[in-house]
């Protein structure tokens, strides 16, 4: 344990990659970490990620902290398994994100002028889609897709809303938004069509649905709202104002499987009201 102490290393980083190449050790590291793969590893490196937003959104810094360094953790162990695989490792991690953070800030590291975070993320794509073309050509393939580079593995909500920043980009976009109004409710008149069917169709229950949330994504990119950050704040509301619900129903002597319909809805609007 002596050797992984605080003063056997020059920085906390050195210490965290020492630790994890020793549970990574193949003859007396931990069982569990040299087991894991790419691919068993990845679902936690996205749970992490969301921790992250989650202590964002309750403004929980202590809390932050830690899943910060749990995210770390996720890095330096892919890192790690990518050494142990000879594939590349965190120094090499470290250095390319480096380098493109040079690249993709002349105006701060190089001569260019750039105003406004608007005008950086013009930039930014731009330079991206660039990048694209030019790996396109030097492998001999098509030039890409305006689409192309959207990660599938994407939260759905997010992947949403950046198919359409890239459609917009070439032009594919609404006059204004009381054209995205308009297609907000025809997608839901035809939800409401296909669940009143009188041959209901799950599938096409499911792809009507799917219409509607695309397009609600829509209307949130109209309205310079991040779709997923809304849907997470509106769900974290849900949860305090069930909870002070609950609180109410308790309060009354009642459980909430004794509780009726509008004793719910009663303790849900006192809720809500003092909220305001």
């Amino acid at each position: 344990m002596d050797k992984f102490a605080k003063s056997a290393f020059g920085s906390e980083l050195s210490r965290l990659l020492a630790i994890m190449e020793k549970l990574r050790d193949p003859n007396d590291g931990c069982p569990w970490d040299i087991e894991q793969t790419f691919a068993t590893i990845a679902p936690h490196t996205i749970e992490e990620a969301y921790e992250v937003a989650d202590a964002i959104e309750h403004k929980d810094w202590p809390h932050l902290k830690e899943e910060l360094g749990d995210l770390l953790l996720q890095v330096v162990f892919h890192a790690q398994m990518a050494k142990d695989e000879n594939l590349f490792n965190f120094n090499d991690v470290a250095e390319g994100i480096a380098e493109k953070m040079l690249k993709r800030h002349p105006h701060v590291f190089g001569e260019e002028t750039i105003e406004t975070a608007d005008a950086q993320t013009i930039a930014w794509e731009a330079q991206k889609e660039a990048e694209r073309k030019a790996k396109a050509a030097e492998n001999g393939q098509e030039p890409p897709s305006a689409l192309d580079g959207v990660a599938g593995g994407l939260p759905s909500l997010t992947r949403a809303l950046k198919l359409q920043k890239r459609a917009v980009r070439v032009g594919f976009e609404w006059p204004d938004v009381q054209g995205v109004l308009d297609k907000v409710r025809e997608e839901l008149a035809e939800v409401e069509e296909e669940v009143c069917a009188d041959n209901i169709s799950q599938e096409r229950i499911k792809d009507e649905i799917g219409d509607l949330l695309f397009t609600v994504v829509n209307l949130a990119r109209w309205a310079d709202v991040d779709p997923d950050s809304a849907l997470r704040s509106c769900n974290v509301k849900f949860e305090r104002r069930f909870k002070a619900m609950e609180n109410g129903v308790r309060t009354d002597g009642k459980e909430m499987n004794e509780a009726t319909l509008d004793e719910m809805q009663h303790h849900w609007q006192v809720a809500k009201e003092s909220e305001k």
